[in-house]
Formats: C-alpha cells, structure tokens, sequence
C-alpha cells in the first residue's frame, strides 16, 4: 500500500467560551490568531508551515470536532477515501480555509476525522510577525516557551487494540507500541503514527458510554530547556501544571500536561525516538515498566483519566475507566509497585 498520510495538520476543538480559551492561547500559550469564519477562530504556532494548526468552535462542552491529516498527495487523498468506504464508513466532501478539497468522516469509535491535500504553505512576509529565518514562516513567538508546533493527539476508544488495527489497516498508520495490565492481557493504551515520530495519535483505553472523545493533545518545542521555561511562564501566569515535567517511557518524550479554561487538556513535549523502520515490530509493554513515566519515582494523578467530554455518571467513573484498571495505571507510575 502506498503512504496514504503524512502528518496530523490541525486539531478542532469545542470550546464553552470560545473567547476565554483563544485569549488564553494566544497570551499565555504564544499562539497566533488568523483567522475567524463561521464560528470558528483559527490559530497558528510560530513554526506552522500552514495557516493554521488549532480551530476553536463553540459546543456545551469541551470536546474534539475533528483532527485533520494531510495526505502525502493528490491521488493519496482519493485513495484514502476509497479505502474508508470500502470499509463501511461513509463522509462527506468539503471546501475547508486554505486546505481546498477535504473529507471528513467518523471512524468506528466515533472520533471525526478530516483528510486533505491541498494546502497553504503560510509565512508571514513583512510586519511584526515577519521572521529573518527564511525558512521560518513566522518570528518566533515573544511569549518564553510557546509551542513550535501541533504534535499530536490522543483520543480514547473501547478497543485499544482494536481501533489500532482498523486504522493501521485502512489508512496505514504503523502501531509501534502498547500497555498492558499487569495481570490481565488488557490494552489500556497504544501509539501509533503516520510518519517516523513514535506517534502523532495516541490511544487509551475507554469504558464510557460515550464516544469520541479524547484525553489531549499536544504541541511540540524544540529542547526540554524551553519546554522546562514554557512549566515556569505557566506557573506565574496562574496555571497549575497537572503532571510533569518528566519522561514517558513509550517514546522518550519529556512531557508536561496542563488544562486551559474549557478544561481541556493540553500537553507540551519535546524529544523522543525517530523510528524509520518499515517493518518495526511494535512492542508490547507492562504498566511496572514505566510506559507512562519511565522515572516511576511520582505518582500519576487520577484526574489524568479524565477525557472529554466527560461522562454523566459519578465522579468515581466517570472517566469510564474502572477504579480497578485506574489503580494498576497509578501504581505503574510509582516505584511503589
């Protein structure tokens, strides 16, 4: 099969306070407003090669609308589509800003998807966001430690394994890692990727009712330094960091997570494994292995299970995962295992 995606272009949110949220992107995250169509605020990270890579939209509650993949060609996108209807999913076609021709559907765990090719390569040629880097499209950004750029995104499903699969089947994503519970052959989570990172979409494991929903997503900065100055600009803007900064084991990323004002999370990462493969055999991992946090020396938070949109039961559950798999999740990230 020909390589079908290249790389995960932009990620759609919703957003209860559509203005409280890009206000806090833009002064204390260091991204750029672009654009505003129909509803939606487009937003862009210094070293965005595109218009944009973040869209934030209204809803009742924060969640995904769609994450978009940009296809490694024309025929690639026409591919892809074939493929998705060959296997019982059907989307639609639309004209999206500065992406052309592009084709949203919702896969099998219900998260909506969004292909294209087309594509505006962005750069800012004069005024004050006009970089003296010609192969930047964009000064970087005046606030310490924003985000060069989108890196990925998790989502959560009731099959780890199987939601893995029919998106490595159907769209080729390779699957280079799992978690394991200790003592069940229970996937909790799985990366996989479209390029050679160890993964720009992650999995976790979901006993909600609900679906589509997702646990983050992530931008990227250059070295663990600026991310460390991204931890400490945060701190005296008021946010409070959830977890981090340390290291996951899957992929080698050092890692922080904090919340912006819908709730969402956000993760801010840099470093890790470049795997280019072909044939990568994906390994399988066991919670006491330190998939999460290599260190294991600090314990991860319970709130980290939270997924959005959140479910409608008590709070005990309402991450739809059971206290039972939550705690083996917590002690695999502990040295107290």
């Amino acid at each position: 099969m020909i390589t079908l995606l290249s790389h995960l272009s932009y990620v759609a949110l919703v957003s209860p306070d559509v203005e409280a949220s890009v206000d806090f992107y833009v002064k204390k995250v260091g991204l750029t407003e672009v654009a505003r169509k129909d509803g939606r605020v487009y937003l862009r990270c210094w070293g965005d090669y595109y218009t944009y890579s973040l869209v934030i939209e209204h809803g009742e509650e924060p969640a995904l609308a769609t994450m978009a993949w940009r296809t490694s060609s024309a025929e690639a996108l026409e591919e892809a589509v074939s493929r998705i209807e060959a296997a019982g999913v059907t989307g639609e076609w639309f004209d999206g800003l500065d992406i052309g021709r592009a084709y949203q559907f919702v896969g099998p765990w219900g998260h909506s998807m969004t292909l294209h090719w087309d594509a505006r390569h962005f750069r800012f040629e004069e005024g004050e966001h006009a970089s003296v880097f010609p192969d930047r499209p964009q000064k970087r950004s005046k606030v310490a430690g924003a985000p060069r750029y989108l890196d990925h995104v998790t989502i959560c499903a009731s099959d780890v394994d199987a939601f893995a699969e029919w998106y490595s089947e159907v769209l080729g994503y390779r699957i280079m890692a799992r978690t394991v519970l200790e003592d069940v052959p229970l996937s909790v989570f799985s990366v996989i990727t479209t390029n050679e990172k160890s993964h720009d979409l992650g999995i976790v494991l979901d006993g909600s009712s609900r679906s589509g929903r997702v646990n983050h997503f992530a931008f990227w900065v250059d070295t663990r330094e600026e991310m460390l100055i991204a931890a400490d600009t945060l701190i005296e803007d008021g946010v409070h960091i959830e977890y981090g900064p340390t290291i996951h084991g899957i992929g080698e990323q050092s890692f922080l997570y904090y919340r912006e004002p819908s709730t969402m999370r956000i993760e801010l990462n840099t470093g890790g494994y470049r795997n280019y493969v072909p044939d990568w055999e994906p390994n399988t991992w066991k919670t006491s292995q330190g998939s999460y946090d290599i260190y294991q020396n600090g314990t991860m938070h319970a709130s980290l299970s939270e997924s959005f949109p959140l479910t409608d039961g008590p709070s005990a559950t309402e991450e739809g995962i059971t206290e039972e798999v939550r705690d083996q999740l917590v002690a695999g990230s502990s040295s107290d295992r």
